[in-house]
């Protein structure tokens, strides 16, 4: 994969690391801190991201004709100097909801931004058929940061304060920057294509290229649907266990720590079982059985029982989950134009962010209303529909003779 590849990982491994170190340090401030309810923490939850989808929408376009090396730089740079705005606040006794507020909109914005530009970055880097294999890497890292991160993050809340892990993930984000640097330069300024000035219609260029594709359409209807309906369920879960069912921060912490081994053994069978079964296969079976596990949340007790609960149905959500990330990942990858890549992942992003912040908000009122549980059981409810929405394979009117049928995209392909 190349030396530039190693440290592109290397620099995502070491974010995704402070991140899950930080796993819900926002959600824990508000409930351990400022005392906060269910609706206030879905209010977190959900402005944050909402709000920073809407100004990072001009910023695809924006970005697409520019070197993305810089702009990944530039975000993690943002996101370290916002979040160390946090342990400063908290220090001269002025940390509030307000302030927790602005950081999640600034990071938000910064990680869509990111995420944006590291795929046409990587799209770019590595050659077409190592596109799975680089994107299956980086699962691989985001869930071992999630097993070692959350309970390492637990103990270091319990021993030291809520805003320990906000620094550790503001200095991950900084270590992050200099290994993007040491990628090197290399990378070509993209050619410029259509209008040279950039126009109003330009910010939907994304979203165009997303619902008039019959490839991308119905992956990013089912990933908006399904990352909406476990995202809301958060929330609620975090009230739930850390508030009446009495869970310590570190057990919180552990129950989705754990679970995360399963996350590295989907990144590694993800491609093996393209490669014997196909994409469309491997996607829509990873796609079906993410989405039965959930709704079993409604039922976690207090105490051991409780907590093996969620751990055994975050295992099962997290193993799917795994082997469909990085198929999804590639497909979409492979999907869009070259010249289109950074505006149709900005625009992607913003939708998902967007759509699962508004039905956070919702949640979080419903919950208020009904009751956690409730609302965790409603939303188990609903992502079991969602496999409807999953790809399928195209129909074919006739039947051709067998040599005349070209190879399917789909079809298994040895593995090197």
């Amino acid at each position: 994969m190349g030396r530039r590849f190693g440290w592109l990982w290397a620099a995502y491994s070491v974010s995704a690391f402070g991140t899950w170190l930080a796993f819900d340090a926002f959600a824990m401030m508000a409930v351990l801190v400022l005392h906060a309810g269910p609706a206030q923490v879905a209010l977190l939850a959900a402005t944050g991201p909402a709000v920073g989808a809407l100004l990072a929408m001009p910023l695809g376009p924006w970005m697409e004709f520019r070197r993305k090396r810089p702009v990944m730089a530039g975000t993690d740079l943002v996101r370290c100097a916002a979040l160390l705005s946090i342990p400063a606040a908290y220090a001269l006794g002025g940390l509030g909801l307000g302030q927790l507020l602005v950081v999640s909109v600034v990071v938000a914005a910064a990680d869509i931004t990111f995420n944006a530009a590291s795929g046409a970055f990587l799209k770019g880097l590595v050659p077409a058929d190592r596109l799975l294999t680089a994107n299956a890497r980086f699962e691989s890292a985001n869930w071992t940061a999630l097993v070692l991160g959350p309970p390492l993050g637990g103990a270091a809340v319990g021993l030291f304060g809520p805003v320990t892990t906000v620094v550790a993930n503001a200095v991950s984000f900084l270590l992050s920057a200099l290994g993007i640097r040491a990628v090197g330069s290399g990378e070509p300024r993209p050619e410029r294509t259509g209008a040279g000035r950039l126009r109003p219609g330009d910010l939907f260029e994304g979203w165009r290229t997303i619902l008039t594709s019959a490839q991308l359409r119905p992956l990013f209807l089912n990933t908006l649907a399904s990352n909406a309906m476990i995202m809301v369920a958060a929330p609620p879960l975090a009230v739930l266990m850390l508030g009446p069912l009495g869970f310590a921060p570190w057990q919180y912490g552990l129950a989705f720590a754990l679970p995360s081994l399963g996350g590295l053994l989907g990144s590694r069978l993800a491609r093996p079982l393209v490669a014997r079964y196909g994409q469309l296969r491997v996607l829509r079976t990873a796609g079906t059985l993410r989405a039965v596990w959930p709704v079993g949340l409604a039922f976690v007790r207090p105490g051991p029982p409780g907590l093996l609960l969620v751990m055994a149905l975050e295992l099962g959500v997290i193993t799917c989950s795994a082997v469909f990330n990085p198929v999804s990942v590639t497909r979409r990858m492979e999907c869009i134009p070259d010249d289109r890549v950074a505006r149709t992942l900005s625009a992607w992003s913003v939708t998902g962010k967007a759509t699962t912040a508004a039905l956070t908000a919702l949640w979080g009122l419903l919950a208020s209303l009904t009751g956690p549980r409730a609302a965790i059981a409603l939303a188990g409810v609903l992502l079991l529909a969602t496999p409807v929405l999953l790809p399928r394979a195209p129909r074919t009117t006739a039947r051709p003779s067998p040599a005349s049928v070209p190879p399917s995209p789909d079809a298994p392909r040895p593995s090197r």
